[in-house]
């Protein structure tokens, strides 16, 4: 981050007075069909508990003064607009120091682009002011061209203008209704004030600013995660060494001589370095393409006013620093210039700048390091937080005194209830009672078990007796109600293969398969060399998947125990068409209001490419229920959609062959809720008129977000919360309908609970009915025996989009083309991106539609980024 630059405040928030106004119509503007609903009431079943939360109070003494907005325009003499922040900060500071008297030394916050906010009015509404800006001139190293030369100290002043124009006062009671319990556009203004206050403090003591998070240089917050990658608890920021020492690290290699060059430029290229010589930050533009002994250049002559003499880059650093360069002779230097006019600086004088911000795609290995890293147990996440506000120094900044804002250090004392776990139906009529959000098959049957009677077992590691992983597999199995019969075949990978690419061994194992089996196969169980980081597993489901239409499960046995093996037969049961466990208040079925009318609950995700590959198409997913009144069968469809695409073009669009297409999207942010209800639902509804039905059914539509910093602390304990934990008091929205919940339990790290937004419900469920609703879909993932951290239906839809991700990876995706991946049962995968979900009400089930299984798509309750 260059000096003085203020990153952009968050586009989450409202816009400022000069947004774009809404669409208009021939008939004037569009106004809404749908508002977002208030709260009906507050949850009350459940056991009261205490708890500690991350939130900390704000209290305003001065409510009786304002904040005065004003639109910055800065111009060069030319009328260029400036729009570089960096500099917009600089010449904004230079003109309340000049103008001082003329601004009546009033306060001032700037959002570095086109807001200005004083408190109290300036003394006249618009002002027009020239400023003089000097910046030092750096000697450019390298470029031959240069017809005239410049003092190494000189400065290039330059002369800008600024206007600025009073938009709006924003009084700071305004943000007493929000206490209050209700919301207006005045609110949002001055809590965007405050935000932008407590961003420029944050800013001026060194912190990297990532939209509403603060991230502080502080060594024992810093965890190495390889490849000269840091978690910063948490964003990813790149190691503060010399530049060598990070390409090494980068590269993974111990010698400088086995660096590849072309590799380390496109690493380098945008990212800042520092100076060991002069102390001064670059961003590099690239590398050369010839070692730095090799380079010569023009510099000035001091016994000569007009001339420019050659001489090396080595020579150069030698005259004017004292500096006798060594390992960088025979390296490239760093460009920091442009292809006109370079700079070059030796790589052994440039170090990485500290906090600079990482956004390309981890490797599996750095994946891996990063979960295992940043698992904090919730005393130790407490401690962190606790300290981060200790040292925020909010009571010393003068802006925030003069206002009569003060903000209190404590986290916040609340109640919250724990619900009751739901009781699960499993074999042999049993009862299963959940525990912490855990429950077991010891000894305890599958509910509906499957018989397998082809299948076989294809091996890629070296390490794995197959032999005795089937005999193992089918005894556990008979325990949980399965009959498996013997393997058909077990499948060895040829030994001199594994040097070949993942796609050369996949499909050499497929060669081997069809050689072997004589039917198609019921499943393949497949052992993969390595867990979570293997190169072989996007490849092999693509082709199982899409090529043979086989369903598989992949393995990397550690050590074969019973509960690692009752895993993996919940997975293939599930799968093969079984159920392991149902809600008792499925079968029979006493769900409020669902049990009432034919019910339909679909789960979304869409899930996009890594950061760095923006062509990459995302992945769209929905999930659908099956078997009403059952909410715990789901059938899959996949779709691939243009890259990085948060709002899809339709919901419903008729195809030329009279059928209909839905479509999904993902990102449901707070700024999007209002175009779900009125561009999304509508859509959905027109998909379900087209069916032929005469009426609509009712919807309850409710967006779900994970990725936010809210976090709970269970008072005078040290673990986390208990599993069922709700909020819905005090650190909730002040009208809309909104809660928390954390449903499952934590034995590793701190719990991140689920932040539910009800945006609509035609169908009437009360605060109790809905929150425990919620509740009981975390307990029907069939994948699992442990409640999951969002509803199952999501669940179901984060796993299909992100294997369907790994197909993206393979080698056999060519890029850029559209199509669907589709499978009978729930096709696997995992969590990524945002997700969403619908409860739908009163639905005449008709054949048709294009959700697998003939059901239509109606609508469905959405997980979405904050």
């Amino acid at each position: 981050m260059a000096e003085g630059e203020v990153p952009e405040p968050d586009q989450s928030q409202y816009s400022p007075p000069s947004a774009l106004p809404p669409l208009e119509t021939s008939d004037g503007p569009k106004s809404p069909k749908h508002q977002i609903m208030h709260r009906p009431g507050f949850g009350s079943i459940g056991r009261g508990v205490s708890l500690l939360v991350n939130h900390s109070k704000v209290s305003i003494r001065n409510t009786d003064e304002a904040f005065y907005q004003y639109a910055v325009k800065i111009m060069s003499k030319d009328d260029a607009l400036i729009d570089r922040k960096s500099v917009s900060v600089k010449i904004i500071d230079r003109l309340f120091k000049i103008y001082s008297s003329e601004l009546e030394g009033k306060f001032y916050v700037f959002d570095g682009k086109e807001n200005l906010y004083t408190f109290g009015p300036l003394s006249q509404e618009r002002f027009e002011f020239t400023v003089t800006h000097e910046e030092p001139f750096a000697r450019r190293v390298g470029n031959h061209d240069e017809s005239t030369k410049k003092s190494k100290h000189s400065t290039t002043p330059k002369l800008f203008k600024v206007e600025l124009n009073f938009c709006l006062k924003i009084p700071l009671e305004s943000v007493i209704p929000t206490i209050e319990g209700h919301e207006a556009y005045e609110t949002q203004n001055a809590l965007r004030v405050l935000n932008t206050i407590l961003r420029q403090l944050a800013f001026k003591k060194g912190c990297l600013l990532v939209r509403q998070s603060y991230f502080k240089d502080d060594s024992s917050n810093i965890f190495e995660i390889g490849e000269g990658v840091l978690d910063v608890a948490i964003t990813l920021t790149l190691t503060p060494v010399p530049v060598l020492e990070f390409l090494m690290s980068n590269q993974n290699v111990k010698e400088a001589r086995y660096i590849d060059w072309e590799k380390a430029k496109r690493m380098l290229t945008d990212l800042k370095i520092k100076t060991s010589h002069t102390n001064k930050v670059y961003k590099i533009t690239g590398l050369t393409e010839r070692p730095c002994h090799q380079l010569r250049i023009r510099e000035e002559n001091d016994s000569s006013e007009d001339l420019l003499v050659e001489t090396t880059i080595i020579d150069y650093f030698v005259k004017q620093y004292g500096i006798a360069l060594t390992y960088s002779k025979y390296m490239p230097c760093i460009d920091v210039g442009s292809p006109s006019k370079p700079i070059y600086l030796p790589l052994e004088l440039c170090l990485m700048v500290s906090l600079q911000r990482y956004t390309k795609s981890l490797s599996p290995a750095q994946q891996v390091a990063l979960v295992e890293k940043t698992k904090q147990k919730p005393p130790e996440r407490m401690k962190a937080l606790m300290d981060a506000m200790e040292n925020s120094d909010y009571e010393n900044d003068p802006l925030l005194a003069t206002c009569g804002v003060s903000i209190d250090k404590k986290f916040m004392h609340i109640s919250g209830r724990v619900l009751e776990a739901p009781k699960l139906k499993v074999g042999k009529g049993e009862d299963c009672f959940p525990c912490d959000g855990r429950w077991s098959f010891k000894n305890k049957q599958f509910l509906e078990p499957v018989k397998i009677n082809c299948w076989a077992i294809v091996n890629f590691s070296s390490r794995c007796d197959t032999s005795y992983l089937s005999r193992e597999l089918i005894s556990c199995g008979m325990r949980k109600g399965m009959d498996i019969e013997r393997p058909y075949a077990l499948i060895e990978e040829n030994q001199q293969m594994r040097k070949a690419t993942p796609l050369a061994r996949v499909d050499a194992m497929f060669e081997k398969l069809q050689d072997k089996l004589p039917d198609k196969p019921e499943f393949i169980l497949c052992v993969l060399p390595e867990r979570k980081i293997c190169d072989l597993y996007g490849p092999w489901k693509m082709r199982s998947l899409c090529d043979f239409g086989l369903l598989t499960q992949c393995v990397s046995p550690v050590k074969i125990t019973e509960r690692y093996l009752t895993n993996v037969l919940l997975k293939i049961n599930t799968k093969l068409g079984g159920i392991n466990s149902l809600l008792t208040t499925e079968k029979p079925s006493c769900l409020p209001h669902v049990t009432d009318f034919p019910t339909m609950i679909v789960g979304m995700d869409v899930s996009h490419g890594p950061p760095g590959l923006v062509n990459r198409p995302s992945i769209a997913a929905v999930v659908g229920s099956l078997s009403w009144p059952l909410i715990s069968r789901y059938r899959v469809s996949l779709r691939t959609q243009s890259p990085r695409t948060e709002i899809i073009d339709s919901l419903f669009k008729p195809l030329d062959n009279g059928k209909d297409a839905g479509s999904m999207r993902d990102g449901v942010s707070e700024s999007q809720f209002s175009q779900v209800l009125n561009i999304e639902l509508e859509q959905i509804k027109q998909a379900y008129l087209s069916f032929g039905e005469a009426e609509v059914p009712k919807f309850t539509v409710i967006v779900a977000q994970k990725r936010h910093h809210t976090r709970f602390f269970p008072l005078g304990a040290t673990g986390n919360v208990l599993p069922g934990t709700v909020v819905d008091t005090e650190v909730v929205h002040p009208s809309n309908y909104d809660f928390y919940m954390c449903a499952h339990g934590g034995m590793i790290g701190t719990l991140r609970p689920v932040h539910y937004h009800v945006l609509l419900d035609e169908i009437g469920f009360s605060p109790n009915e809905l929150q425990n609703f919620i509740h009981s879909l975390c307990y029907t993932y069939q994948r699992s025996s442990h409640a999951t951290s969002i509803v199952a239906p999501i669940a179901y839809a984060h796993h299909a989009a992100l294997q369907a991700g790994h197909f993206m990876k393979s080698e056999l995706y060519n890029g850029g083309r559209g199509g669907s991946v589709k499978g009978e049962a729930i096709v696997e995968g995992g969590g990524g991106g945002g997700s969403e979900a619908v409860i739908t009400h009163q639905l005449s089930v008709k054949a048709g539609g294009w959700i697998m299984g003939g059901l239509p798509f109606i609508t469905s309750l959405r997980v979405g980024s904050p």
